[in-house]
């Protein structure tokens, strides 16, 4: 284990900074596709970056804040010593993996994430059960560190206080380090995109990198004709299933008529009154064209659209 820059006094920018060299314990669960609140793109773009996003939220804050709080409840619960790490750490044979972590146990082999959540989010720590990315997380951190073990410990707020011991899994490690190689060495590094997954998040990477054609000429579309008459049978279904949902709509609307809401035993359906302001752009170009040029914006984009040739 080397230690790659004490963090003691280091502002939040060039702490971000030193983050985007390498592959850390809260990135581990995104890349293997297990996190529930990241993925695999945004770590990627976080990493690509000119300059790193600082994001902030009330429960980042929280969970900052309250991080001494929960190793004092740790203590308290187990009897141990922790002591804090103001170092990010590096992995001797894999520079690629970081570890900026919570505290270390004193006279044990091993460190400890301090976790808060939320009340609504109990059930995924009910059973001694912690969630996979966070297992992942602690996994690499033993890894980067060489430890034997890492504690977790949670404080499920307004409602208990929970800590557990996680072994190391050689196996598991082993894995880990090969997922995170891939992706440094098969993504980030040659800066190219992870795999599409479907999402709104993908699209507006894609716009972003290739927001204007530069090239107008025609390549060949090779190994493409298989997903796209799937999208023709997809398109097919969607159109069908949303016509069904319409003819549902519409009969439930026929049915409520002029009253707002109706209710079973299982549901219940509301047709609310509703206002909405809309600007009539097409108005206002006509009659006060000078306002409309004043506050229009110019934005690039592109179309994208299939054909089927017959």
């Amino acid at each position: 284990m080397g230690k790659l820059i004490s963090t003691k006094g280091m502002p939040q920018e060039e702490w971000l900074k030193y983050r985007q060299k390498g592959i850390g314990g809260s990135d581990a669960g995104a890349i293997c596709g297990v996190n529930p609140y990241s993925t695999a793109l945004k770590i990627y773009q976080d990493k690509t970056s000119a300059e790193p996003e600082i994001l902030d939220s009330e429960s980042m804050r929280q969970g900052r804040d309250l991080e001494e709080y929960v190793a004092r409840r740790f203590m308290e619960a187990t009897g141990k010593k922790v002591r804090r790490s103001n170092f990010m750490y590096q992995h001797d044979s894999y520079p690629f993996m970081l570890a900026d972590i919570d505290r270390m146990v004193v006279g044990e082999d091993a460190g400890l994430e301090c976790k808060t959540a939320s009340a609504f989010s109990a059930d995924k720590w009910k059973d001694d059960t912690v969630p996979e990315h966070y297992i992942l997380q602690c996994m690499h951190y033993m890894a980067v560190t060489g430890t034997s073990a890492w504690y977790i410990a949670v404080v499920l707020l307004g409602k208990e206080f929970k800590w557990k011991k996680i072994e190391r899994d050689e196996e598991m490690i082993h894995d880990l380090i090969k997922i995170e190689q891939d992706f440094w060495f098969g993504h980030v590094i040659p800066r190219i995109m992870p795999e599409p997954d479907g999402s709104k998040e993908y699209d507006e990477l894609l716009n972003h990198y290739f927001h204007t054609a530069r090239k107008a000429s025609t390549i060949p579309l090779v190994g493409f004709d298989g997903k796209l008459a799937r999208r023709q049978e997809i398109l097919s279904l969607t159109e069908k299933l949303e016509t069904e949902k319409a003819k549902i709509d519409q009969e439930l609307k026929l049915y409520l008529a002029d009253t707002e809401a109706a209710e079973s035993a299982k549901y219940r359906v509301f047709w609310t009154n509703t206002t909405t302001n809309r600007l009539d752009s097409r108005l206002l170009k006509t009659e006060h064209p000078e306002i409309y040029d004043r506050y229009s914006k110019t934005m690039p984009g592109r179309r994208f659209s299939v054909r089927a040739i017959a």
